[in-house]
């Protein structure tokens, strides 16, 4: 058996310090689960004359007869259990239509309620869906929408800023209550985006990570280094190819242009290139002086 959520039993707590007032204390109850409705005894007057729980002051749901066995209505027997040993009430299988008010009513010479709690019943909350998906682009950032939905049909947006390494909530963490009385709240976590759907009975929450916010600008990054780098390595094979056409065309134009004297065939007892007038050696080539074979 629950007695009740955690939230509800603060409520609880805060309720005993002002037993035998009227406060009316809130307790959310999940649908289909149980809850007990506690009293505290010294809160019961020892001579009183009849104590009852109502329902929405109007249906009794049980009465204490002093020294007697309680009564339960034939309408709400199996739903509801009373204890005779502090006058408490549990009530099982609670569906939404049992939402209420609960009081427990003690008559003496005059009638006072001893204890008084606001019931609600609700759903489990659904599970989330979470998606983020890019909308705008640009050379250092880029803006992503992350969107939160429920199996009911309600959805919530947030939009985050990122550049190639971090992340950030514009406006910070998105939060909206639903018309069944859910909470739906989106926020950013480190590299995570997390979406709570939560209510006072049940929470569930989906995560997506952003590991890598904005891959188009790193492909772009990466394309843009492969391009300059072939466009260099292609520049520098064209340095060295035509630095390699510029020496061997200068070797070839120096071996062209160096031209020697033709040996010319002399006669006996004559240089080359001495005239018959001639009687001193010609300064200037000089070659073997060897006679051409006749």
């Amino acid at each position: 058996m629950r007695r009740v959520s955690f939230v509800s039993a603060v409520f609880l707590v805060y309720s005993y310090q002002f037993a035998g007032s009227s406060a009316l204390t809130p307790v959310f109850v999940q649908k289909g689960k149980d809850v007990l409705l506690e009293l505290m005894k010294a809160d019961v007057p020892e001579d009183f004359d009849l104590l009852s729980w109502m329902f929405n002051k109007r249906d009794i749901l049980v009465t204490f007869p002093p020294g007697k066995e309680p009564r339960v209505p034939d309408v709400y027997r199996g739903r509801v259990e009373p204890s005779v040993k502090n006058y408490s009430v549990k009530l099982k299988n609670l569906q939404e239509a049992d939402s209420g008010v609960y009081t427990a009513r003690v008559t003496t010479d005059k009638e006072q309620i001893v204890a008084e709690y606001n019931i609600t019943v609700q759903d489990p909350v659904s599970p989330v869906e979470l998606t983020v998906n890019s909308v705008s682009n640009s050379l250092d950032s880029c803006n992503l929408t992350v969107t939160c939905s429920t199996q009911d049909s309600h959805h919530i947006s947030s939009t985050l800023r990122c550049d190639n390494q971090t992340c950030s909530q514009e406006g910070g963490e998105r939060s909206k209550v639903t018309t069944s009385g859910a909470s739906l709240l989106v926020h950013l976590v480190n590299h995570s985006i997390i979406c709570n759907h939560s209510n006072h009975v049940s929470w569930t929450s989906g995560a997506k990570m952003i590991e890598d916010p904005c891959p188009q600008n790193a492909d772009s990054n990466g394309t843009t280094k492969i391009v300059i780098g072939t466009v260099g390595f292609v520049i520098a094979g064209l340095v060295v190819a035509i630095s390699i056409c510029l020496y061997i065309k200068c070797r070839r134009k120096n071996c062209e242009n160096t031209i020697y004297e033709v040996p010319q065939s002399i006669g006996p007892g004559r240089r080359l290139n001495q005239s018959p007038t001639e009687d001193a050696l010609s300064p200037t080539s000089i070659y073997a002086l060897v006679r051409f074979h006749t």
